[in-house]
């Protein structure tokens, strides 16, 4: 799931591909108030996948976004990304209701140092009637245990001013190592 080249994995990381992953709570007192299944997602989500995106899109744009190329643009995109990206799947009585995925850079290597990787944590997203749950929060530690259990030195993002309470109750802060160029369309 690292690139198009094969990774080693670890054991932690081969046994939480496509199974429920328990919630990690740490110190975060979450109560679910659903059921919910966190698993990795795979190409048979592509749908439900692309269907949360598209309800995203339209709770940002406030209006129903026509576009009937939509959907093929999502699983081309899926199938593309897939090989570096990891996506989790939150899912009550089977219907989706959430997702997030990490995208995993491969450092360069460096002469007597051991390899490592990042990932960049993006398209989180829950849907309105079940925020506020422990839904997020439960795809949030899924996806650390899988960064940490694939050997990723850090994960960063880029949070909305909404999210950003949400994100550092989860320990995270600044990234102030990293600048940003935004180019002219």
């Amino acid at each position: 799931m690292t690139g198009p080249a094969e990774q080693p994995r670890s054991a932690n990381a081969k046994a939480m591909d496509n199974k429920a992953i328990p919630a990690i709570r740490e110190d975060r007192n979450v109560t679910l108030t659903h059921p919910v299944s966190i698993r990795q997602a795979d190409d048979r989500d592509v749908p439900a996948l692309a269907a949360l995106r598209r309800l995203w899109s339209e709770e940002q744009d406030g209006r129903t976004l026509g576009d009937d190329t939509f959907e093929d643009q999502f699983a081309q995109w899926y199938a593309t990304e897939s090989a570096r990206r990891v996506t989790f799947l939150a899912q009550i009585n089977s219907n989706a209701v959430g997702m997030v995925n990490l995208a995993i850079f491969e450092r360069m290597p460096r002469p007597g140092q051991p390899a490592s990787r990042w990932g960049y944590l993006g398209n989180a997203f829950v849907l309105p009637a079940h925020r506020n749950q422990g839904i997020g929060t439960s795809l949030l530690d899924a996806l650390i245990a899988h960064a940490q259990g694939t050997g990723c030195v850090r994960i960063v993002l880029s949070p909305t001013d909404r999210s950003l309470p949400f994100y550092r109750q989860a320990k995270f802060g600044p990234a102030t190592m990293l600048l940003a160029r935004f180019l002219d369309k």
